[in-house]
């Protein structure tokens, strides 16, 4: 019996006498459909979860609110995804992470996984010592990107790059049109003008204009997220922790939005998933 037959027979064992729901899924949200990102990552890492997402798309973005504002949805959407039998909670938004989660794991007692904007690794592959970061504001102004920078870029320059616009795109499932690259080259003009030859995708909407970004940047500059550095991040804090579901299985898929227009969210996630999907309305 080889090392995986035998973890997966002891955790369908375990299932099996356990008094918790067999299959309780994996929750992620976002301001919107961008932490989609992070939600494909976690589902090539973790083939066999239930997977349930809501994006909150009649606030997004929440790069200009305030940080009351964010708080006060981050735990009305961690609260929704438990309440729907959420095992652990994903914050697949940056600007949600730099502002709550602190808040979100004093107050919940699941896990609570978050991610940061991938400066270490783009400090490490930068041969010119200058990092470009695009973000939102309030991302970009946070404290915890100040400690990204102090902790891991004291030898090199990173240059924050905040991105109005980006996110907007992105909702409307408008990736490639000649006026979100005209957006992207006027956001990357001064980073690329300053010798940055990497550049962090410090949003998770900004992967699904990953394609508009390289081709602005050139194939020389190198284009980093943190999308399967969070999936990974998943895949240890269940493994560890809580029962995996039990393969083989069809794993379910739950998608939900706070938009009054579900349909048009619908369209536009199944355009950035690559497959037709329906996505439900939460009112929260």
């Amino acid at each position: 019996m080889d090392i995986m037959r035998g973890l997966r027979e002891s955790v369908a064992g375990f299932l099996m006498h356990s008094s918790q729901p067999k299959h309780q899924p994996i929750g992620i949200f976002d301001s919107g459909v961008g932490g989609l990102s992070v939600y494909q990552a976690i589902r090539h890492a973790l083939p066999d979860e239930d997977l349930l997402y809501i994006a909150d798309s009649h606030n997004a973005p929440y790069g200009e609110r305030s940080s009351e504002f964010i708080i006060a949805r981050a735990i009305a959407l961690t609260e929704f995804l438990i309440s729907h039998g959420a095992k652990a909670v994903v914050v697949a938004c940056n600007t949600a992470t730099v502002i709550a989660v602190d808040i979100l794991r004093q107050r919940f007692s699941i896990p609570i996984i978050a991610l940061e904007p991938a400066i270490k690794p783009a400090v490490a592959h930068s041969q010119s010592g200058t990092v470009g970061v695009l973000a939102t504001r309030r991302t970009v102004e946070s404290p915890s990107v100040a400690r990204l920078c102090r902790d891991y870029a004291a030898d090199a320059r990173v240059m924050l790059q905040p991105c109005p616009g980006f996110v907007e795109r992105v909702e409307l499932g408008d990736i490639d049109s000649p006026a979100t690259l005209d957006l992207v080259a006027q956001h990357l003009a001064p980073l690329l003008q300053s010798g940055a030859d990497t550049l962090v995708l410090g949003c998770t909407h900004y992967v699904y204009l990953r394609a508009a970004i390289q081709q602005v940047a050139g194939g020389n500059v190198l284009v980093l997220d943190s999308s399967e550095a969070v999936a990974r991040q998943v895949a240890r804090r269940i493994c560890t922790t809580l029962p995996l579901g039990a393969p083989p299985r069809q794993a379910r898929e739950t998608l939900f939005t706070t938009a009054l227009s579900p349909h048009q969210v619908s369209t536009v996630m199944s355009r950035l998933l690559g497959k037709d999907v329906r996505v439900e309305f939460a009112e929260i």
